[in-house]
């Protein structure tokens, strides 16, 4: 039995040497390369292997330094709630790229609160101040027109000298309103004077530039339809080309009716038939006049003060 077994083993022992000899062979040699497509294209090879996927190109941003710049002139004047409202105002601007806040004091002099604030804010920033006079203070008088005309008059000094074409693009932006980002990508595009709806204003969830063909032909509003620009100041940009080329243009005092303001300027650099609407043929709220609610301070102490003075 032993001497079987052990010629049985005598037998299968070169078989064995030999599998062994041919494994090792095989794990010495070096792997193929993989095969990649040579530049130019096509390839004329006639190989049936699958072909790699060609790379995507990653999508083109347009460059910053392409994009239109975005004015926003904004009327503030000293109440509790004005830092809590330029804040808001500044959070959104901040991501906006290529924006330029021109906010302007209803004041004699620049306050150290909005001075402090704009050193802080982050952000491309012209300070400047005018008051308005106390006849105009009255209520049911509009309100913030010297400093509107303020942000119009520096914004043409500032390009008067410059070299066209000076792509830009202007619009109010008062600091009781609350503005979506997609609102700055619609407006960039404004040739002449654009517009779009505004929420929670005119005593109605919104008012908007009823559009037909994409042109305006009328507007829903819950007051005075028969202006000829019924929008609120929200509602409407102004390409920087037309506030330029229309020196004259600025907010009246003399002449100009409650509620008039918005087609008392526009009158002057455009007409209804060449407006822009934006927004989904303003079918879409992108801005809303929040307005913060009046602030309660009837337990706001008048001599036991605070021992530290904070600013609010």
């Amino acid at each position: 039995m032993k001497s079987l077994l052990f010629s049985r083993f005598l037998l299968l022992l070169p078989w064995v040497l030999i599998v062994i000899i041919v494994l090792d062979i095989d794990s010495s040699r070096a792997p193929l390369p993989a095969l990649v497509p040579r530049g130019g294209g096509g390839g004329g090879g006639s190989s049936g292997g699958a072909r790699p996927a060609a790379a995507r190109a990653p999508p083109q941003r347009r460059p910053e330094a392409a994009l239109p710049t975005i004015y926003a002139i904004t009327p503030t004047y000293s109440r509790p709630v004005q830092k809590a409202e330029l804040t808001r105002l500044a959070n959104t601007f901040r991501q906006v790229a290529r924006l330029h806040w021109i906010l302007v004091e209803d004041a004699a002099a620049r306050s150290e609160l909005v001075s402090r604030f704009v050193a802080g804010a982050g952000l491309p920033c012209t300070h400047l101040h005018v008051p308005t006079p106390r006849r105009y203070k009255r209520p049911g008088l509009p309100r913030a027109t010297e400093q509107r005309n303020a942000g119009l008059a520096w914004l043409r000094q500032r390009h008067q000298h410059l070299p066209p074409p000076q792509p830009g693009v202007l619009f109010f932006a008062d600091d009781d309103n609350t503005y979506s980002l997609e609102l700055f990508q619609e407006m960039r595009t404004t040739r002449k004077v654009s517009v779009w709806p505004v929420g929670l204003v005119g005593g109605r969830r919104y008012e908007r530039p009823v559009v037909e063909n994409g042109k305006v032909v009328g507007w829903y509003t819950g007051w005075r339809a028969d202006r000829p620009f019924a929008i609120d100041m929200a509602g409407f940009a102004v390409s920087l080309q037309v506030i330029l080329s229309h020196p004259k243009a600025v907010f009246k005092r003399r002449g100009s009716q409650p509620g008039m303001q918005e087609s008392d300027f526009l009158k002057q650099i455009t007409t209804v038939e060449e407006l822009e609407p934006k927004a989904n043929n303003c079918t879409k709220v992108l801005v809303w006049h929040t307005r913060t609610e009046k602030v309660n301070l009837a337990n706001e102490p008048k001599y036991h003060l605070d021992t530290v003075s904070i600013e609010v």
